[in-house]
Formats: structure tokens, sequence, C-alpha cells
């Protein structure tokens, strides 16, 4: 049984791409780690990586080449001053040449030392990458897989090999975790707290939980007051700040202190009245503001992938702004803790990789993570908040990626928007439903999600090949 953390399912990280970006950028840690330990960075002459399948495809669009160059830097997603990526990167253009690991000084560049193979896919998964160090006279390649929302394999480790000791509640399946709650009176948030202690002191889970959210709130209100065009060469236009100048237009005037200080600008939200369509609104413009970031590079929390980043910081920021009552740290935190679980059971049961299920893999799943933790905030039942897992779900099947120009923008951001919309209707219909008289689990859905991905013509599965991708003509520039 695959042992999964909340802290596997929620990872903070680089956008615009979990896969394409977070995963290629832990690989190529990964794989300096492993080569250090067998011959030593110290004596590498030089170093070569391959790009196959999705990872070639979308993978300029996905700015995957830099995210190799950043790992052979030696920069760590969580870290890395976003603000400067440009100028890193500009940097090593033009001089060509790297300190590999800290130690030895390398030649590189960039384009002819990341190649794109894309007409050539490695069989076992689609987000393929070969890297390669030379040693003298001597070759070394290691062959790696970006399996989505981040997570990596080496070529030949099983997909479900657990890392870290059995937690005292294992779930592998909706049915696992609805009987574990039943039989001991537990939340779905207790049962994860629970499991996560076992492998972390509760003020350490609490402490990276508190982190993983202040970056969701601090995306949100980054995005709702930054204007501009999106890097990649669609120029497309952020909205999310716009928008919000439409709902608050005398925010300046009003509350002065607000600007910049994410908790006055909640309060201010708090204070004021709206309408349904005002609240609407809202929702969509707290999730395009965090792909908004997502998508010009900023620092985002995979949940569960950057494609989908924007879906549960919305629904758990219209709760913030719009409960009747003020949502304290700790309901936030279970409201985290409940969603992950959740998505856990979708990468089990399923995938959560665009690049072999499509955007039902990410904003299918992310829909569903945010619904059923609703239901849980809301004081819904266990069978509830699976009942409003099920229902997102069940209307994003058969939803495809297909990325224009390979960006991270067109559907995607607005995407977003739309799930966690269906998210919160998901967690109302469940709320005012009797779950013991659904006629569709959520593990007959996640089986199902899978039966799709499998059916689900390649085309559509993160190539940018199929879709929109196909009738919007763009000519992309170097990213």
């Amino acid at each position: 049984m695959e042992v999964i953390s909340v802290f596997d399912m929620l990872k903070i990280g680089i956008g615009p791409s979990s896969s394409h970006t977070l995963g290629p950028w832990r690989a190529m840690q990964r794989w300096l780690r492993e080569l250090d330990a067998e011959v030593g960075l110290g004596v590498v002459d030089a170093v070569q990586v391959d790009l196959f399948g999705s990872l070639a495809l979308t993978g300029r669009g996905h700015c995957t080449d830099q995210a190799v160059c950043l790992a052979l830097l030696g920069h760590d997603p969580e870290t890395v001053p976003v603000d400067q990526l440009s100028s890193i990167i500009a940097t090593l253009r033009g001089e060509q040449r790297l300190r590999l690991g800290g130690t030895r000084e390398i030649p590189f560049d960039p384009a002819s030392a990341v190649r794109f193979h894309e007409a050539e896919q490695l069989p076992q998964h689609p987000n393929g990458m070969r890297c390669t160090a030379r040693v003298g006279a001597r070759s070394m390649a290691s062959t790696y897989f970006s399996v989505g929302g981040g997570f990596v394999l080496r070529e030949g480790e099983e997909m479900h090999a657990p890392d870290r000791q059995p937690p005292p509640y294992p779930c592998q399946t909706a049915a696992d975790l609805r009987q574990h709650c039943e039989l001991q009176g537990l939340t779905i948030a207790a049962m994860v707290w629970a499991n996560e202690e076992t492998w972390a002191p509760r003020g350490d889970v609490e402490r990276r939980l508190d982190a993983i959210w202040h970056v969701m709130l601090q995306n949100i209100h980054d995005g709702c007051h930054r204007d501009g065009v999106l890097p990649g060469g669609l120029d497309l236009r952020r909205r999310a700040a716009s928008i919000c100048r439409t709902l608050v237009p005398d925010e300046s005037v009003v509350a002065p202190q607000a600007k910049g200080n994410v908790k006055a600008w909640i309060e201010e939200i708090r204070g004021r009245s709206f309408g349904f369509r005002e609240v609407m609104k809202w929702i969509s413009c707290f999730a395009l503001a965090v792909n908004e970031e997502n998508a010009a590079l900023g620092r985002v929390v995979t949940a569960p992938t950057n494609g989908a980043a924007g879906v549960i910081p919305a629904v758990l920021m219209y709760e913030v702004c719009f409960a009747e009552d003020p949502v304290p740290p700790a309901a936030v935190r279970a409201f985290l803790a409940v969603a992950a679980e959740i998505g856990s059971l979708f990468k089990k049961g399923a995938t959560i990789s665009a690049a072999l299920g499509g955007c039902q893999a990410e904003v299918g799943v992310s829909a569903a993570m945010a619904a059923a933790a609703l239901v849980e905030m809301r004081g819904g039942s266990v069978a509830q908040a699976l009942m409003a897992a099920e229902i997102a779900m069940e209307h994003h099947l058969g939803m495809t990626c297909d990325p224009v120009a390979g960006l991270v923008q067109v559907p995607c951001i607005e995407r977003n928007s739309m799930g966690a919309v269906k998210a919160i209707n998901a967690a109302e219909l469940a709320l005012a439903s009797d779950p013991d008289r659904a006629k569709v689990s959520l593990d007959q859905v996640i089986r199902t999600m899978g039966e799709v991905a499998r059916d689900m013509s390649q085309k559509y599965k993160e190539t940018s090949q199929g879709g929109l991708a196909t009738n919007i003509s763009v000519q992309l520039p170097e990213c």
C-alpha cells in the first residue's frame, strides 16, 4: 500500500507546472546527489539532459529547461528568489558555464545541453528525462520520470513502494478511509493527524501546514494586486487585479492599511457586504490570482499540481472571507489535511498527472479535494465529504489537457476558477443529501477516472497536439 503524506500532496515550489517544472527540478537534484555519492561531482567534466514525450512537447512553454538549469546551479524551488529567476538564467546563457553542485566549474550551454525529443517517448511514463554525466572518457546516464504533482521516480522503481513507517490508519481507497473513521469515531482530519504524527511531531505538522497556507494566501493577495501581461508569448493580460478593483474600488482610500497586509485585506473584505454575483466573482478572482502567479513562475503550492494550484486556495479563501464566523488556524489546517488525503486516493487509484490523464487529473482532482474539505469544515459527515469529492470529480471526467502554446495559461487559468465553483457546489449538494442513497461512490469515480485516462487519446494529455492548442495559432518565443 502506497504511503502518502499531506506534504507529498501539498508541496511548495515554483510555477508554472509541477510535472514539467518542479518534477524535473527535483529529479535533477536527486541525480546530482546520486552522482555525487557514486563518483563525486568534482570529477564531472560535462552534463547533458534529454527530455522526452510530454516533457519535450510542452517543456519550453512549461520552462522545463529553466528548471533543469536552476537545479544544476544549486537552487531549490522552495528558496530560490523568484524575482531573480530571469537574471539567473540570462547570466547562465551568457557565461555558458556553471559550478556543478557548488564545486567544479564546467562548460554548459543551455541551448545545446538541454535537448527536446518531441517525437520520442520513453515507455514507463510520458514525462521522461535522461541525465548524462561525462567523467573523463566515461559516460554515466540515469533516467527519471516526473509522474505528476512533483513526484519523481527513477527508471525501474515501483510506482507504489512505501518509503516510510506505516501509519495507524492506512488508506488505499475511500472505503478504507470511511471504515477507519467510522470504527474509531474520527473525522477525516483527525485520522490524518494521527497518521502524520507517525512521521513528525504535531507542532512540526502545524508549522508546515501554516507555511503552505501562507504561500497560498500570498498568491491570492499578490495576484489580486498585480497587473501586467503574463510571460510566454500569448500576451495574456492578468485579470484578477482588475476584478478585485471592481469589487473594492475604494480599497486604498477606505483601508490604506490593507495595502500589502494580507490580514488587513481579508478583514476589509469581511467587513463589506457582497451579493451572490459578487461572491461568485470573488471566488473566480481568488483562483485566477493564484494561477496567474503560477503562470508568471511564482512560488505556489501543488494542490495537487501547479496547473490546479488555484482551486483549493480559492475555496478555502471563500470560507475565510465569507463564513459567518472567523475561521481559526486549526480549521484551516484541518481543511488542508482533508484535501490532501482525498488527493492521495486519486494518486493511488488513478493519477494526478495530466500527461497520463488529462486535466481531469489536475483540476478535477483539485475540485474533489476542495469539495470534501469544505464539507468537513462545514460540519458534514465523513460520508458526505466523500460524496462531495465524488460529485466534483464526476463532472470533470474526460476533461482534456490542451495548453495553448504549451503554456499553463489558456485554458488552465480559467479552469481553476470553474473548478473552485464546482467544488463549492458539490459540497453544498453533498451537505443537502443522504450519502447512503447515492448511486455512485468515490471509489467508483476514481476507478472510472483511471479508465477514462487510459482510453483518452494521447494528444489530449498535455502534449499541445489536440484541443484548443491546435485551434489557436501562436508563435512561441523562447521561455
